[in-house]
């Protein structure tokens, strides 16, 4: 008897949006017709390394190694 597969989980998108100036804008697209590309896939593509390589980051900043430490251990 066969199992049935599992049914794969759906991947859940939002939505994010900002605003770029006209002569942005004229130039994304120039850079898209002359790379055969769009707009969306170049943002994607510029935003990868940071939407995949920091996803376990902390909120913690590293310590400076001479930052002064008033309430140390002596």
């Amino acid at each position: 008897m066969k199992t049935s597969a599992r049914k794969r989980k759906s991947t859940r998108f939002k939505t994010i949006s900002f605003k770029i100036t006209a002569r942005q804008r004229r130039s994304l697209e120039n850079y898209c017709r002359i790379h055969n590309t769009t707009p969306i896939k170049v943002i994607k593509q510029r935003m990868d390394p940071f939407l995949s390589k920091f996803v376990e980051m902390s909120d913690r900043k590293p310590v400076v190694v001479n930052q002064l430490d008033l309430f140390g251990e002596e």
